[in-house]
């Protein structure tokens, strides 16, 4: 029987009704690689002269250095005009800037254009992300990828995809899943799945579709205790969760073999000697599947390092960094190409589960079960505050 290739599976937004768009930062310098640098920015910021700081901001139509904005949830910034600013700089938070890029960033809501505070209300140590990446035609790359951390849902290339929650509310509570349609699983698997298996499924089998991103659900317990089983290995990976990081066989760890110079320059892959140089520096061995991972149709490992070769325009505050590549950036560098490795290790499994998908469970089953169309309340945030939140120019605000 047909299994993912059938066109009655269903969409990942009616599985996961509960959606954000994207953070839009509006300027670039609140994010970077790592926090010293954005406590550097900000001091600069807040040293200089009123018109140098309203330059050294980058205004848009949505945030200047006289905007007033709310604190983001659970961060304790301040709420008043960036021109009156001369406090310390906010703790940097991390956040995934697109695909498998962990960076930093100044968690302060009148630095950015569209913050998206209801995500920061239920981001915790409990929460994961799906994150739908650009569809872009007869693009490589997997549909759905996960975060531990919020992530900003910037796609490095189409049209960017939407951010869902496993979980509606802080604490793991009230799963971001169509109503009934775990107890729905669990009459056809014959126990009952936990929240994190559904997502592990989706990261297992999700593929693009013309009307948004396919998720194919099977009713038989052996072909769902498969895929979950691939999907949790890909979860871990991805959010490199768990008390070991991850590693690959002996022969096959990438190490530096030629140290790397305090300014790379150039990025390039030597695919006979499976090695990634960068300049003089030298790092092996890096597997064709690491190099080659792609999302959106866009090189992975190649896009984490541009991103951070980048020469920013002298005199702006994206132009303050480190002086030399810090070695904080050769180990995460390392993992960065042992995650890559591990995950397009998993591809041919992947190919297999699609091949042939047993007892599926399409959109009409759904629908006849009462769990589709899902009601317009789930596809909204859910109330979760019980305490105050500072609001423009130290006003409070109850939600």
């Amino acid at each position: 029987m047909p299994g993912v290739t059938h066109d009655d599976a269903p969409l990942l937004t009616d599985l996961m009704p509960w959606s954000v768009a994207p953070l839009r930062l509006g300027r670039g310098w609140p994010l970077a690689p790592d926090a010293a640098t954005l406590k550097a920015r900000w001091e600069a910021l807040v040293r200089a002269s009123d018109e140098e700081r309203a330059a050294l901001f980058v205004p848009s139509r949505v945030r200047t250095v006289d905007s007033a904005a709310a604190q983001l949830p659970g961060q304790p910034t301040g709420t008043g005009r960036i021109a009156r600013e001369d406090g310390p700089c906010p703790e940097p938070v991390r956040v995934m800037h697109g695909p498998f890029d962990e960076q930093w960033l100044i968690p302060d809501h009148r630095l950015i254009d569209a913050a998206r505070p209801e995500l920061w209300r239920v981001a915790d140590d409990r929460q994961l992300f799906a994150v739908e990446q650009g569809q872009v035609p007869d693009a490589a790359g997997p549909a759905v990828l996960a975060s531990g951390v919020l992530p900003d849902g910037r796609s490095p290339a189409g049209r960017p995809g939407r951010i869902r929650p496993l979980y509606r509310r802080p604490g793991g509570r009230e799963p971001n899943l169509a109503p009934g349609l775990l107890d729905h699983l669990a009459a056809r698997l014959g126990h009952p799945p936990a929240p994190e298996d559904l997502l592990a499924w989706t990261l297992a089998t999700a593929r693009p579709g013309t009307a948004g991103t396919l998720v194919p659900l099977t009713g038989d317990p052996e072909t769902w205790a498969h895929g979950t089983r691939l999907g949790h290995r890909m979860l871990r990976l991805m959010v490199r969760g768990g008390p070991e990081r991850p590693k690959l066989p002996g022969g096959r760890r990438p190490y530096v073999r030629a140290p790397l110079p305090s300014r790379p320059a150039e990025v390039l892959y030597d695919p006979e000697e499976e090695a990634l140089e960068l300049d003089e520096g030298r790092i092996a061995p890096v597997a064709p599947e690491a190099w080659d991972f792609r999302v959106s149709g866009v090189r992975v490992l190649e896009l984490w390092l541009t991103r951070r070769l980048h020469r920013p325009e002298p005199g702006t505050l994206e132009a303050i960094g480190p002086a030399v590549w810090p070695q904080s950036w050769t180990s995460e560098l390392l993992e960065l190409i042992t995650v890559l490795t591990l995950l397009g290790g998993l591809g041919p499994e992947q190919e297999a589960l699609a091949d042939v998908l047993v007892a599926p469970i399409g959109a009409a089953e759904l629908r006849t079960a009462g769990i589709l169309p899902v009601p317009e309340t789930a596809r909204r945030p859910a109330s979760v505050l019980d305490h105050h939140e500072e609001g423009p120019e130290g006003q409070f605000a109850l939600l």
